[in-house]
């Protein structure tokens, strides 16, 4: 159970998340329900208190539930915390399915024009000189010099903070996840290894030029070309099945 994932984890959340990728990885599920507390001890050799709280935070979770005489049961992925924090970084490890990453895209499409826009309107000066710096990495990683994937998802969380909506600033764990999954993905369809600077030069150049509605129409069009390339190779496999 010890690995590099776990380290800094006590043992009750050691045990959660072996437990967690095992759910969301399909290893326990109504093919192969998950072993009883007293079952789970002796496999992972804790204690039934580690054991015991560990399903209660799958639970809260929405991972799973658990009863008396019913045992361990498997929720639906309709029942899953998708913004918790750690069930995220669970379906970020699995290789989420396409469908998953267009409904991941498709809260992107609905959020961040709106948060470009917002940005464009309070012109918080530090803040959008953070966008900048993202914007100035992604040039760099053009040549080499930076990260492309670490600077492109920089650039789209400057903006969620940029907007000064803290409900758009929390939720930018959730864009990070999915930047993480969806432009490894995109970047390997359309063959191109770094994200497109032109096109995140136009939302900055809107945001730090006072014009919200061109700002969110820029940000849209980006949000849109993801979506497309992933619905493309949705429309693709359907063909082929």
């Amino acid at each position: 159970m010890n690995n590099s994932n776990t380290r800094g984890m006590n043992l009750t959340q050691q045990v959660a998340d072996t437990l967690g990728n095992a759910i969301i990885k399909g290893v326990y599920g109504d093919h192969n329900p998950v072993p009883s507390e007293a079952t789970l001890c002796e496999q992972l050799q804790v204690s039934r208190s580690a054991a015991r709280e560990a399903v209660k935070s799958l639970a809260a979770k929405g991972l799973i539930t658990s009863r008396a005489r019913q045992g361990i049961r498997v929720l639906p992925e309709t029942e899953w915390n998708l913004f918790d924090a750690d069930v995220l970084r669970w379906i970020r490890d699995s290789n989420p399915t396409l469908e998953l990453l267009r409904e991941f895209t498709e809260l992107r499409v609905a959020m961040e024009p709106e948060a470009a826009m917002l940005a464009a309107q309070r012109q918080n000066v530090d803040k959008i000189a953070q966008i900048k710096l993202s914007l100035d990495r992604m040039a760099k990683a053009e040549s080499g010099l930076d990260d492309p994937l670490e600077s492109d998802i920089a650039f789209h969380l400057s903006i969620l903070d940029a907007s000064e909506n803290r409900f758009f600033m929390q939720l930018g764990r959730i864009i990070d996840t999915t930047l993480r999954v969806s432009i490894r993905f995109t970047n390997m369809r359309t063959g191109v290894k770094t994200g497109n600077y032109a096109d995140h030069k136009k939302v900055y150049d809107a945001i730090v030029s006072n014009q919200p509605q061109l700002a969110a129409e820029n940000a849209a069009s980006l949000m849109h070309g993801a979506l497309s390339t992933i619905v493309s190779a949705l429309e693709e496999g359907e063909t082929e099945s």
